[in-house]
């Protein structure tokens, strides 16, 4: 007998009207005679214009005139190579200047889907029985770009979701804070990566102004640096810039030498191309921070490094207690530069300060990584799919580094001939790792299934459905990709199982299993 699913009629659907202020670059010539033309204004112009801008945008976004400021601050070369330039222009003026660099973005105009559930760090001013949620979505928008986005809410008692009401004056983090990078491992990393592109893409284009866009991928330190097109098939040595840093430098110092070298006269090509990898590979991990005083539907993390151009996808939030009960939330995700994807990592323990890492290692090379919420016998441990066709689960000692996995699942049933999958990070129970799967059949068609793995030893299947849990709907199946239903984390709450998942790319609901039913199930089938 399969176990009775409800779905409920709580709906995310995309809202196009939830806009962000992005920095626009437009390229080094053309901004030049922009930002002449206003040095060219009168004060008065420059007053009136400023005034009638913030009259019809400081209700969009909170505190616009500080991003216009930021976005004049990243055109710091350009303004001191311009023919007008002087060093005490005033603040109007920057204001000014700033908004010709800025566009809106709907982060969510076309999508918002994925979504995954944990429980909120904040447990206080809640009734008996419910439990304040924190969910996390996947959000699309122009140009098929996705960030994640949460929203808060209670589970009553009876599981129903009440949702926080949503602010409107969405923020990307105010600050950026790039790591400390010790100068050997620096290196070691950086002949890797040459080695991995030589082999991967020998061709690959790296355009610093068509990477520079709205999107601001590319820290602003290298707004007109010389664009370099080619990686070719050698390490290009990296001596003329690290030779020059300590043993353990900051981001800001390796950008300062960079920003140095770009300006030499004799930089040669291969120089070009080798700082311009060292810039890739150094935004890879930073921290991020949001404003005390933003709701958490106000946060926004938009793609920041070279690697996430393309978008982050499908963050699978995870609580996490280590072995002295202290509680981080993790969430892997997919980074997506237009090419190719790239597994990272994601921690926080106040949803305000984030940090973010890449994974590494030869298991660290697909989609869908999900972190169990413990370790196990001494280390961590993670669902992953290595061949994009099956689960496999690894170890290891460091949370960031992944070499060795085990395949725990092969597609079995019709539904899940295609491919197999997990829907999110595995949930303890008494009798068992609690794992929900996502399965390709037929037609393409997604559906969602469970199975039970042993708590000591999760390569040891106790058993799984053959049939699935959930398929779409009528009402489930149109969307951006017909016949899909996708999840990216549940959680249990009152005796039920609450996943929360997205319908055909498009938007997203909820549904409740009784988890003592499905366990039960579980345990007799195999």
């Amino acid at each position: 007998m399969s176990p009775v699913v409800i779905r409920k009629k709580t709906k995310f659907s995309p809202d196009s009207s939830r806009v962000i202020a992005r920095f626009l670059y437009l390229g080094d010539e053309r901004s030049a005679d922009i930002i002449r033309l206003v040095l060219a204004m009168s004060e008065k112009e420059v007053d009136t214009a400023r005034s009638q801008l913030l009259r019809g945008y400081s209700r969009r976004h909170r505190s616009i005139s500080k991003i216009f400021e930021r976005h004049c601050e990243k055109l710091a070369l350009i303004l001191k190579n311009i023919d007008v330039y002087k060093e005490d222009f005033s603040l109007a003026q920057k204001t000014l200047i700033g908004s010709y660099f800025t566009m809106e973005y709907s982060i969510e105009s076309a999508a918002f889907f994925n979504p995954s559930m944990v429980e909120h760090p904040d447990q206080s001013e809640i009734g008996l029985g419910e439990k304040r949620v924190i969910l996390s979505f996947r959000a699309t928008g122009e140009g098929h770009v996705s960030s994640i986005v949460f929203r808060a809410g209670i589970l009553d008692k009876n599981n129903n979701l009440n949702i926080e009401p949503v602010g409107k004056m969405l923020a990307e983090a105010d600050k950026i804070i790039y790591n400390i990078y010790n100068k050997k491992s620096f290196q070691e990393k950086l002949n890797r990566m040459q080695e991995h592109l030589n082999i991967i893409s020998p061709s690959i284009t790296v355009d610093i102004a068509e990477m520079h866009d709205h999107r601001n991928i590319i820290p602003p330190a290298i707004i007109g640096m010389p664009t370099e097109k080619h990686f070719h098939r050698k390490i290009i040595s990296s001596a003329f810039i690290l030779d020059k840093l300590e043993d353990n430098f900051t981001y800001t110092e390796l950008t300062k030498d960079l920003e140095l070298a770009i300006k030499d006269p004799d930089i040669t090509e291969e120089q070009c191309k080798i700082i311009n990898l060292m810039l890739l590979m150094a935004s890879e991990n930073y921290e991020i921070r949001f404003s005390i005083d933003s709701a958490i539907s106000e946060r926004v993390i938009f793609p920041i490094s070279a690697s996430e151009e393309g978008g982050i996808e499908d963050a699978r939030f995870v609580k996490f207690t280590d072995d002295h009960g202290e509680v981080t939330y993790y969430a892997t995700y997919t980074a997506y530069d237009g090419m190719r994807i790239l597994p990272k990592l994601m921690s926080t323990k106040d949803f305000y300060n984030f940090n973010i890492s890449s994974l590494n290692g030869e298991v660290a090379q697909n989609k869908g990584m999900a972190l169990f919420p413990r370790k196990i016998n001494g280390k961590y441990a993670m669902l992953c799919r290595v061949d994009g066709v099956n689960n496999y689960v690894a170890y290891s000692d460091n949370i960031n580094i992944w070499r060795e996995a085990k395949i725990i699942q092969k597609p079995k049933y019709p539904m899940e001939f295609v491919q197999i999958g997990n829907a999110g990070s595995p949930i303890e129970t008494e009798d068992g790792w609690l794992i929900l799967t996502h399965s390709v059949g037929p037609m393409r068609e997604y559906s969602l299934g469970a199975s039970l793995y042993e708590l000591d030893n999760p390569e040891i299947e106790i058993g799984r459905l053959n049939k699935p849990l959930m398929t779409p709907d009528e009402s489930e199946r149109e969307g951006y990709v017909p016949n899909v239903i996708y999840s990216c984390g549940s959680m249990v709450h009152n005796e039920d199982l609450i996943i929360p998942y997205a319908m055909a790319d498009h938007s997203s609901t909820y549904a409740t299993v009784n988890l003592r039913e499905l366990l039960d199930v579980l345990k007799t089938s195999k």
